[in-house]
């Protein structure tokens, strides 16, 4: 039974329940809006580049306003800068379903509303992931990390799906609205939190952000998790891709699009379920590191192969070692970050944990227009595999690190 996802958080912890089960409702309406835009774009455009576009309007803001708001977010009340910038995520959601249903700016618009919605995300992001340290300790924290991420791998299983199939029957623009109403559960959550002061005495700016960005360059163990990280998003991320895929091989039909996204979610939950093994090991930054080898080999592969049922199998087998390597470097971050420091480490994490996969979905896309979606796959199944390796040669701090 050790193997098994460890409850005692949801249990134990009243505030984080209230958080956990805000995040989730809020975490499924955004699947629903993630397909709802690449959808949108897709339909009206039937272009790769389009697609990969998304993820350039999505991570430069995010990458420059996260490096923007380390500066500040260990100086402020975190509670209630998540929840103003929740307020007006509520607003941006709702002014893209009004573009969804109307066509009003179409894809520029549209676009453009990502790129805003990116921004807030950039500063609330990091504020979130510094509330499940502050509410758990000790063997909590992965246990509650991995809650998280079972969490994130329910919605990403549900959504898509559903998300397709409420396309197919009455449109994209009913996916935003769903996802507009789920930030409310999002707001409910936060609203439990208790209210505190700065984490940091010091003074907030540049300074700042210089002191984040030299702690974690400096740090090995830290350096090394994020790095693990971007190795996989950046050179592998295979979401961008599954359009253009399906278009190949596969007839182009929605449902199978959503499949692909449900099969790497299939995956996830069932890490999840047995996140115990994970939230156990005594070495988490060797378990990232075997986890980011799998999942390039997998993605690699599933390039490669013309087999539908084959092709699901493997992104499940991605979706599982995704799952495990995520706990894994959030337990290395986190147990080894200061409290004081801990904004300015979640903003930078936030930035690979979000932006890398953008920035991954910009370089498939690229590389597929140029080749095609199966070997843009391949290709960056077999770079991140090199990189990974890399990183576990050059971090022998990363590999040997032991949690409390």
């Amino acid at each position: 039974m050790r193997v098994l996802t460890d409850l005692r958080p949801l249990r134990e912890n009243r505030t984080f329940r209230r958080l956990w089960l805000g995040t989730t409702a809020s975490g499924l309406g955004g699947q629903f809006g993630a397909f709802a835009v690449t959808f949108y774009i897709y339909d009206r455009t039937h272009s790769a580049a389009a697609l990969g576009l998304v993820g350039l309007v999505t991570a430069v803001p995010l990458i420059v306003l996260a490096l923007a708001g380390s500066g500040f977010t260990d100086h402020v009340d975190r509670r209630r800068l998540a929840l103003n910038c929740t307020a007006a995520e509520i607003v941006v959601t709702a002014a893209m379903t009004v573009v969804a249903f109307t066509d009003a700016g179409g894809v520029p618009a549209m676009l453009l509303l990502v790129a805003v919605q990116s921004s807030l995300s950039a500063l609330v992001g990091p504020a979130r992931q510094t509330f499940v340290p502050a509410l758990l300790t000790g063997d909590r924290l992965a246990a509650g990390l991995a809650l998280n991420g079972l969490s994130f791998q329910v919605a990403m299983l549900l959504g898509p799906a559903l998300a397709g199939g409420l396309t197919a029957v009455a449109g994209v623009g009913w996916c935003l609205a769903f996802d507009t109403l789920t930030f409310v559960a999002a707001l409910a959550g936060l609203a439990g939190l208790p209210s505190g002061g700065p984490a940091d005495s010091g003074a907030p700016g540049w300074r700042a952000v210089a002191a984040g960005l030299s702690y974690a360059v400096r740090t090995p163990t830290v350096r090394g998790a994020l790095l693990a990280d971007l190795a996989a998003t950046v050179l592998a991320m295979p979401v961008g891709l599954f359009l253009v895929l399906n278009t190949e091989r596969f007839g182009g039909r929605a449902e199978i699009v959503g499949l692909f996204t449900t099969a790497v979610a299939v995956g996830g939950v069932a890490a999840s379920i047995l996140s115990g093994f994970a939230t156990r090991q005594t070495r988490p930054g060797r378990l990232l590191l075997i986890c980011g080898a799998i999942w390039a080999v997998a993605l690699g592969l599933a390039g490669v192969t013309g087999s539908l049922l084959l092709v699901l199998a493997l992104l499940a087998l991605a979706g599982g070692a995704d799952t495990w390597a995520v706990v894994s470097r959030g337990t290395v971050i986190q147990t080894v970050t200061p409290p004081g420091y801990r904004g300015r480490i979640s903003s930078l994490e936030h930035i690979v944990g979000v932006a890398g996969p953008q920035i991954g979905i910009l370089r498939s896309g690229l590389v597929a227009a140029a080749t095609s979606g199966g070997a843009a796959l391949t290709l960056g199944g077999v770079t991140a595999l090199l990189a990974t390796g890399l990183i576990a040669l050059s971090t022998p701090q990363l590999r040997a690190f032991k949690s409390r």
